[in-house]
């Protein structure tokens, strides 16, 4: 069309350019417009009809007008290098999206959208509806050319919406669309959520679960950082991957050819799986490895770690110079009890020194007082009397005894005071014995003593023991006032005496001696259940019957106990023709029946049932009230033995 420059096409009144109201008029009702302005191509074209300008429009400028939304159905080269050619002619691929209308939508295009925008598309470029430009063509084969151009351009929208409105058909196209598949690899840290956050965008449409997560920005909390990439590191694809070298399986010569075909096409669609997976994990590493989040972080994670590395160090440093001031304390204190204690002992040492120079003095004295008397032998008073009264008095007593003697100045009467010390002496030491005996407490190995010595001192507890074993071991001989440093050691107030006298009874001691019967009956080993009598009654006892009980009894004795104990054995029972013994005989045990005794009560334990009575059937011409009680006794004799040891 013409331009004419001399007529306005379009004028504007004053109130529409300052944006008033105005009102028109017509042959209908008075409007007030509403700050509509004029615009789009019918309006000008209106303008020009009513100046009188308006020209024939030539058919080119017609189809602009009425394609402004037709785009070429030719697309680019710029395709993904895993696409594959699936229809078009050579080696372009139509566009289906811009074929109906949808290009500035592509794979966002609804269902909707597709079939609204194939019926307009459709109706505009049916060829009927394009009858208009064969009749504009002048030759016939210009005309013809122009014909097949408009079917083969309307069945390219038909293929196009046949493939866009299948599912299948649909992700397969999409998935060969154009794609920008770069990955970005550097950045610099400010433009990191503009370089990365479109390229997960880009890839987010091939996500199963939609909607995807965003990249977000520097200040999304770390919770939706850690679940936007938790989803892109377990990423799961839709995308199909068609490859130029695929075989069409409609040209499989067989089954078999076509099974091989499918079984190639399979390990080419894998691998091309695997390579976009790696791609889509190379684009999440990059991202993770410089997100300023995650460095951040790491950053806080890494110096609290050290922080609390060195809190640990600091508190570790001050518990050891907390332990080791208290170690030092700690052995200041001991030092100055040591040595408090070395100078107490030091004391008492000279003490016990001086007593016994003093003692040395006062038995010379008493020896010197007695050599006139010893001389002459008056009445009859020996060397060892005289030796009695120097080891029992004390000092008090032997000097009192000697000032006496001094007193007096007849040897007679100095004699007489020397018998009646040793007479005194001696009625003391008849009123200790006689009390001795009355309390049971003597001894025929001469224990008494020791027992009731024992007796007055505080008795030792297991755990003092256990201390003093282990203070010996650890202070072996050799040790600087060792019995000090144990007694120190064991805490409990013992004194040296007390310690040293341990050592030498408590310590030589078994724990538990009165209980020890018992203990060993615990600890035995249990034997059999049944045991026979090693002996019967015709071997043990001359003229007496075997009981009916003991007839399948087994000879076990040697004959050397045979020969050894005969004699005890005629002397001691005395046999019915039933094999019973009397009343009288029966507490008349021989060393056989001992013997058979014990094992029968090491063969039945404590928890056996029917102990005794199977013990009663072991032991040959015994009852069970005999065996009761012989065992009450010899557990009573152990215990004497272990007491007496």
């Amino acid at each position: 069309m013409a331009v004419h420059t001399k007529f306005r096409l379009i004028t504007y009144s004053q109130e529409i350019v300052d944006g008033q109201p105005i009102f028109v008029s017509s042959n209908c009702l008075p409007t007030k417009a509403l700050k509509y302005e004029p615009a789009g191509h019918s309006f000008h074209s209106a303008a020009l009809k009513l100046r009188g300008v308006q020209e024939e429009k030539n058919e080119t400028d017609d189809k602009k007008v009425a394609d402004d939304k037709e785009q070429t159905y030719l697309p680019s080269d710029s395709y993904s290098s895993k696409s594959k050619k699936k229809s078009g002619t050579g080696d372009k691929q139509q566009d289906h999206y811009a074929l109906l209308g949808l290009g500035h939508l592509r794979y966002l295009a609804t269902e909707d959208q597709i079939r609204k925008s194939y019926r307009e598309t459709a109706l505009r470029f049916h060829p009927d509806k394009q009858a208009a430009l064969l009749l504009a063509e002048e030759t016939e084969a210009a005309k013809q050319a122009k014909k097949d151009e408009i079917e083969s351009h309307f069945k390219a929208i038909q293929e196009a919406y046949e493939v866009l409105i299948d599912p299948v058909k649909r992700r397969i196209y999409d998935s060969t669309d154009e794609f920008d598949d770069e990955i970005p690899t550097d950045c610099a840290p400010q433009d990191f959520f503009k370089v990365f956050g479109p390229a997960f965008m880009r890839n987010g449409r091939w996500s199963v679960n939609q909607p995807i997560p965003t990249l977000g920005d520097d200040n999304t909390p770390l919770k939706e950082v850690d679940h936007f990439y938790n989803f892109w590191y377990s990423f799961k694809s839709w995308r199909e991957f068609p490859h130029a070298d695929e075989f069409d399986l409609e040209q499989a010569e067989s089954r078999d050819h076509k099974r091989w075909m499918e079984r190639q096409n399979a390990k080419l669609t894998e691998k091309a799986r695997k390579e976009d997976y790696a791609r889509i994990r190379t684009l999440v590493d990059n991202a993770y490895k410089r997100d300023p989040r995650i460095l951040r972080r790491k950053e806080e994670e890494k110096a609290e770690k050290q922080r609390k590395k060195e809190a640990k160090f600091l508190a570790k440093k001050l518990q050891e110079e907390e332990a080791a001031r208290i170690a030092k304390e700690e052995k200041q204190r001991k030092e100055e009890e040591e040595r408090q204690a070395a100078e107490a002992a030091l004391q008492q040492k000279k003490v016990k020194e001086k007593e016994k120079k003093l003692l040395r003095k006062e038995r010379a004295r008493l020896r010197t007082l007695s050599g006139p008397i010893l001389s002459q032998s008056l009445l009859d008073i020996s060397d060892d009397d005289v030796e009695r009264l120097c080891m029992s008095l004390d000092i008090e007593q032997m000097r009192s005894l000697c000032e006496n003697m001094e007193g007096r100045q007849v040897l007679l009467e100095q004699a007489s005071v020397l018998r009646d010390a040793l007479s005194s002496k001696k009625e003391e030491a008849d009123v200790k014995t006689n009390q001795q005996n009355a309390n049971g407490s003597i001894k025929a190995n001469g224990s008494a003593l020791r027992s009731n010595v024992e007796k007055k001192e505080k008795p030792w507890s297991k755990e003092e023991i256990d201390l003093l074993r282990k203070g010996m071991q650890k202070y072996p001989k050799g040790t600087s006032r060792r019995w000090e440093v144990i007694s120190e050691y064991i805490g409990t107030g013992r004194s040296v005496e007390e310690i040293m006298k341990a050592t030498k009874t408590v310590l030589l001691q078994k724990p538990d001696s009165s209980k020890a019967f018992d203990t060993f009956l615990e600890k035995r080993k249990p034997g059999a259940q049944s045991i026979e009598s090693p002996l019967t009654t015709r071997e043990e006892l001359e003229g007496v019957s075997t009981p009916a009980s003991t007839n399948n009894t087994t000879n076990n004795t040697t004959n050397n106990t045979e020969d050894s104990h005969s004699k005890n054995t005629d002397n001691q029972n005395s046999a019915s023709a039933n094999g019973v013994s009397s009343t009288s005989e029966q507490d008349v045990w021989s060393a056989v029946q001992e013997r058979a005794l014990v094992q029968a009560l090491k063969a039945f334990p404590k928890e056996t049932s029917q102990r005794w009575e199977r013990v009663a059937a072991a032991v040959p011409g015994k009852t069970v009230n005999q065996c009761k009680k012989k065992f009450a006794m010899m557990r009573e004799n152990f215990r004497n033995k272990k007491s007496a040891v």
